[in-house]
């Protein structure tokens, strides 16, 4: 019986999510854009009060760095202590 409600859940989630897959998608790289650019601007030479608290978030954010900035039109890193390119 577990088996049904879940094969239906499924079913269900494919039918009603699955043509706006792309959208979600998009939704969501554009809000990691726009958190990365939050935690960089004070590295990106943007006065930023919260400074202090995102500091720490930073590392976290090196991994993906690189295909942002290309994403974002930046050829080059435009952080001169990250060296990605």
């Amino acid at each position: 019986m577990t088996s049904r409600w879940a094969s239906l859940r499924a079913g269900l989630e494919e039918f009603y999510a699955g043509p706006y897959r792309r959208t979600f998608a998009r939704a969501r790289r554009e809000e990691d854009d726009l958190f990365r650019m939050v935690v960089l601007a004070e590295a990106l030479g943007v006065p930023d009060p919260a400074a202090y608290y995102t500091a720490e978030l930073v590392p976290a954010l090196y991994e993906d760095f690189h295909t942002w900035h290309l994403r974002m039109g930046m050829d080059r890193s435009p952080l001169e202590h990250v060296g990605c390119c």
